[in-house]
């Protein structure tokens, strides 16, 4: 594939991630790290590193998504900071022992633990299966260990980590909005550790593809970035005039068969 190829394929990858975000509210990692999987098979990446690069560049794009959305939930005062600031803490730490944890797996163990989390997060789309209020919100050290818990399975995942936020605050009784809103909030510092993690880990890694930087390739993410902000407003718009709900059921049996495809 050319250059040109490349980067086309990638702007329409960010219109679709965006749109996705938008009209589901889910991350854009859970359709990025996927597809840059897939793509970078056809780019004729190495196996070993392929998984790997899809997730550090789906982190590097997700720096720049959150940004926006904070400022949205902001002006809606939709964000605790109260429990974001010790959340952070835990976080910063988790997804560098996440993505660190991801250099240690081989690709092909990297890419079944993704198809594993693809397929249980469709399966909870699938059936509504959210936590029910139990608890309330925990004290720094709490929101600190679940801060790290969370940061360094979405550095794995490659994700922003609201899928594992969003219902950890639901189950400590935070109100729906203000869950989303801090969720989108700690997307932030998760992205930012974990892109510098794998570039990091990545650093002259000899199967790297060209404009690489460690295990961010640039030309996606410059595609991604491009549009994926964009289009999630149009996705957002969308949620407003379609069936959302038979929507999500269809976007969740698409990410079935995504995952199973990682398992075989």
């Amino acid at each position: 594939m050319t250059l040109f190829a490349v980067v086309g394929l990638y702007l329409v990858l960010g219109a679709l991630a965006g749109t996705m975000a938008g009209l589901f509210g889910i991350g854009g990692g859970l359709v990025i790290v996927p597809v840059l999987i897939f793509s970078f098979d056809l780019q004729g990446v190495s196996g070993d590193i392929a998984a790997h690069l899809a997730v550090g560049t789906s982190l590097a794009t997700i720096v720049f998504t959150s940004i926006s959305s904070i400022r949205s939930h902001h002006l809606h005062g939709a964000v605790r900071w109260e429990i974001f600031r010790p959340m952070t803490a835990g976080i910063v730490l988790g997804a560098v022992l996440g993505a660190w944890t991801a250099s240690m797996l081989s690709g092909e163990a990297l890419e079944l633990v993704i198809g594993v989390f693809v397929i249980l997060v469709a399966l909870k789309m699938l059936f509504g299966a959210n936590p029910k209020p139990g608890r309330d919100v925990p004290g720094s050290v709490g929101l600190g260990s679940a801060g790290a818990s969370i940061g360094w399975a979405s550095a794995i995942f490659g994700i922003g980590g609201g899928t594992l936020t969003v219902p950890f605050l639901s189950w400590c009784n935070v109100r729906m909005q203000q869950a989303v809103g801090t969720s989108a909030a700690c997307g932030l510092p998760i992205a930012v550790a974990g892109a510098l993690a794998n570039i990091a880990t990545g650093w002259q890694n000899p199967e790297l593809p060209e404009l690489s930087i460690g295990f961010i390739y640039l030309p996606a993410f410059v595609g991604i970035v491009l549009t994926s902000v964009l289009f999630a407003r149009v996705g957002a718009n969308l949620a407003h005039r379609l069936d959302a709900a038979l929507l999500k059921k269809i976007f969740a049996i698409f990410l079935i068969v995504v995952g199973i495809r990682f398992l075989l």
